[in-house]
């Protein structure tokens, strides 16, 4: 899939005479980094042209927040760095939305960013900014470059932090010390085997799920970058646990299985909430227990007030730091759940006895909620029963419900923010890890169609969707320039109401239909996707959804991007920040009533 370099070899060993730019590239080389993504720009021009002689493919973006997001699905996808890199300036402040996403998702993205020249620092010259404090508190290790000699150590080092500490790191070069000639030795990658957590920890987490009758398993984003599926179900088979997916990390456990319950959080599943509501012990594997993934959802302020939490991260800062802990385990959620497991196969049970009936209860929850899906058929509050009436499109949740049934197997899935995306929570299943990627907490738009062209560029033979309302659409159907370009073939569905619902919402509920920058006007985007090279198709039938989604899957094989436009009506989900309005109190009229 698209242009790809013959040339693969083996790092420089040893201390050699080269460039900067040189060594700069060859690190990147020892890392094993073979896609970078971005803009091109004089400042880095020098270790650019040597790309290619060196085996790695530069994709050339739209827009460099594209290139981030592009390097952050590459990396959850692939568990290798993602790299982007731009031009001084401009071009790196447009990297700060797509890090501060990347933060969130715990991904090991790698920002390289050329500055403004050292000999003009400070002089208010072309394309300057200060570019060090711009990301310091999104990005888990900064490394700047302060002589040209340091090279490759500093750009091994922000290599190394990435992964040591899960997330992106910022690499800052000035820009002329790509240049010179001096002796440099390409440091080898750092890498650690992540232990299980403390004996007695684990010990004391063990007792406390033998004696667990209702234990529930959080499986969150920990378990899946730890590639720890197997071992949490195998421990959710020893104890008889319900498991709920942590918010938007709906791939953390096999939706197959008879234990999953699904995800937790905004328009999540009735049947995990209800369920994790009756837990005496919790064990949140692999997850920070983040405040908008545990809010009250569907009426049901869920979270177990009595039951006793046990915590598995690997960031011992994250231990405790939302719901307060009974046993806090600072390790691996793959090695921890396999500790716990050995542990539990030489323990007396409490949860044996009642095992069938939590069992059943599981079953029967679970055929509660997809009945009561299958009859959602529209939203029922008055605003959406007005605006649905006399409207030829399809109801969101119907179409929702479609895609679901249509996505292939092993499809990987990218939810950008909004309503009808955030209603999807309710909808999306997986049987595979690394299959859907969210903008987690820090939730931008623009997030989701990037990401999927990253993530199919890591996995060109699964089918790569994005779901992305129409306002979102906006920020980023541009980067169909850069699947058509580079041959990277995603499908996108494109949710078209004509408004940003997510905020149309809240003008329903909290101002009385006042509409301020809510309405959108919107052309033809399959029109639009076909004048940029791309397919474009229009689905305005619920009978059509299902076959659109597979052809355009099928048509990636050939190399074919498909945008699918889905019309759809103007009703709404559940607000989205309920948490964070209240009612106004307006006076408005002349006899001073308050409305």
């Amino acid at each position: 899939m698209g242009k790809n370099s013959d040339i693969q070899r083996a790092p420089i060993a040893g201390k050699t005479r080269m460039t900067p730019s040189e060594a700069f590239v060859e690190t990147l080389v020892a890392n094993g980094v073979t896609n970078v993504f971005g803009i091109v720009g004089s400042a880095i021009m020098d270790a650019l042209d040597i790309f290619p002689a060196s085996g790695i493919r530069y994709i050339p973006t739209v827009h460099e927040q594209g290139a981030g997001h592009m390097a952050d699905g590459y990396a959850r996808v692939s568990g290798k760095h993602g790299v982007c890199i731009g031009q001084n300036g401009p071009g790196i402040t447009n990297f700060v939305t797509s890090t501060a996403a990347a933060y969130w998702a715990h991904s090991p993205v790698v920002v390289v960013t050329p500055e403004s020249g050292t000999m003009t620092m400070g002089l208010g010259g072309f394309q300057e900014t200060d570019q060090l404090p711009i990301f310091s508190k999104i990005t888990k290790y900064q490394g700047h470059v302060n002589n040209p000699k340091r090279m490759a150590e500093i750009t091994g080092r922000c290599f190394d932090r990435a992964m040591l500490e899960m997330g992106p790191t910022q690499l800052n070069i000035p820009r002329d010390y790509f240049y010179g000639d001096h002796e440099f030795e390409i440091p080898q990658p750092i890498r650690i085997e992540r232990g299980a957590g403390g004996e007695k920890s684990l010990d004391e987490a063990a007792a406390m799920l033998a004696s667990a009758k209702f234990p529930v398993i959080v499986s969150g984003g920990g378990v899946v970058m730890s590639a720890g599926l197997d071992a949490c179900v195998a421990l959710a088979d020893l104890l008889g646990a319900a498991v709920v997916n942590s918010y938007l990390h709906n791939d953390s456990f096999p939706a197959k299985h008879p234990l999953w319950c699904g995800p937790l959080g905004y328009q999540g599943s009735k049947a995990g909430m209800t369920l994790i509501s009756q837990a005496d012990v919790v064990l949140a594997l692999g997850t920070r227990l983040g405040p908008f993934g545990t809010l009250p959802q569907h009426g049901m302020d869920y979270w177990p007030k009595d039951a006793k939490i046990i915590q598995v991260d690997a960031d011992p800062r994250m231990l405790g730091l939302v719901k307060k802990v009974s046993v806090g385990i600072c390790g691996d959620a793959k090695a921890a759940a396999e500790a716990l497991t050995k542990r539990l196969k030489n323990m007396q049970l409490a949860g044996s006895a009642n095992r069938e009936e939590r069992l059943t209860k599981i079953k029967n929850e679970k055929k509660k909620w997809e009945d009561e899906l299958n009859e959602w058929t529209h939203e029922r509050d008055p605003w959406s029963l007005s605006v649905m009436k006399d409207s030829p499109y399809m109801h969101p949740r119907q179409m929702l419900r479609e895609l679901e049934k249509a996505m292939p197997e092993n499809a990987m899935v990218s939810t950008d923010i909004g309503n009808i995306c955030s209603v999807s929570n309710s909808y999306l299943r997986f049987n595979a890890p690394n299959s859907m990627f969210a903008a987690m907490s820090f939730g931008n738009c623009g997030y989701a169609f990037p990401t999927i062209i990253g993530a199919k560029l890591a996995a060109p033979d699964r089918p790569a969707v994005a779901y992305v309302g129409d306002g979102a659409w906006g920020m980023s159907f541009g980067e169909i320039l850069t699947c058509v370009r580079e041959n990277i073939p995603v499908t996108a569905v494109v949710f078209h109401n004509k408004q940003w619902g997510a905020e149309k919402k809240n003008q329903v509920d909290f101002y009385s239909n006042r509409f301020l920058g809510t309405n959108l006007e919107n052309p033809s985007f399959a029109a639009i996707a076909r004048s940029m090279g791309a397919e474009g198709v229009v689905v305005d039938k619920l009978a059509d959804v299902g076959p659109a989604l597979r052809a355009a899957c099928e048509a990636q094989k050939s190399g074919k991007t498909t945008i699918i436009e889905v019309l759809v009506t103007q009703e709404l989900g559940d607000p989205f920040r309920r948490d964070a309005l209240s009612m106004p109190v307006r006076f408005l009229d002349k006899n001073k009533k308050y409305v």
